[in-house]
């Protein structure tokens, strides 16, 4: 273990498993006091919570499509630890809905479920521990978005729509919340190897995905963590707003 992180209470939404639950290791590593938030798995949060390093860790349950569960979360985070430090925004679902395919009854609830899970959902947590932050002197917000955001996702479309409106999210709170030492970023990944990604991962699709990177593969979920992390760090400040592209050259804008 190091200090980079010591006594920091940090909040990572969707901790119990994949992308989540690396950062959670992460930051326990580095002497953070870690809540892993989860919402129907309390079997795996629990399981992210035994492969913590330290002491100090805590479990939270919240649905994010259910505003005042959020802030309820979020209050009982910061009053049971005397405030959080760091947020990361990683909890996020992927359902497929292609246009042409699914009937609209389908296509209204993917977007619904989607937006209100991945988009407003952070939102509401960003706001809410951004009220604490603030009273405490400052503190950072790191929010998972998508390589979708920017190149399409023509089976997902309220997934692509809703990492897009994060990372915009992520920009406006920068600009909002800089002045009071509340600083805020977006990691954008590729395709990860988590459970999520594994039916594209293992199918027929697995070779041309990988080939979509110059390195011949996906992320890690400790490629990821290890950004949220790095944009969590003091030394990250002055690039609040930042959008960082995890994706192995898959996606290049400019």
């Amino acid at each position: 273990m190091t200090d980079r992180f010591a006594d920091r209470v940090v909040l990572v939404t969707g901790g119990s498993g994949g992308i989540g639950r690396t950062v959670c290791r992460r930051f326990a590593e580095q002497g953070a006091r870690v809540w892993v938030h989860y919402n129907g798995g309390e079997d795996a949060a629990e399981e992210t919570l035994s492969l913590l390093a330290g002491a100090g860790h805590r479990k939270v349950r919240a649905d994010l499509r259910d505003a005042p569960a959020v802030r309820a979360m979020v209050d009982s985070v910061a009053s049971d630890s005397g405030g959080i430090d760091v947020l990361v925004n990683n909890a996020g679902i992927y359902e497929r809905h292609p246009p042409l395919e699914v009937d609209f009854e389908d296509w209204c609830e993917a977007w619904r479920r989607t937006l209100d899970t991945n988009l407003v959902g952070a939102a509401n947590a960003a706001y809410c521990a951004a009220r604490h932050m603030v009273t405490a002197g400052g503190g950072r917000i790191i929010n998972v978005t998508s390589r979708g955001a920017f190149r399409g996702e023509p089976d997902n479309p309220a997934y692509g729509a809703s990492k897009a409106g994060l990372n915009s999210l992520s920009q406006s709170l920068a600009l909002a919340l800089a002045p009071h030492g509340v600083f805020v970023f977006a990691v954008a990944p590729g395709f990860v190897e988590t459970a999520m990604a594994r039916p594209y991962l293992t199918g027929e699709m697995a070779e041309a995905i990988r080939r979509q990177s110059p390195t011949g593969r996906v992320a890690t979920t400790e490629d990821v963590a290890y950004w949220v992390l790095c944009l969590a760090d003091e030394g990250a400040s002055y690039a609040t707003g930042a959008i960082v592209d995890v994706n192995g050259a898959s996606y290049l804008r400019s």
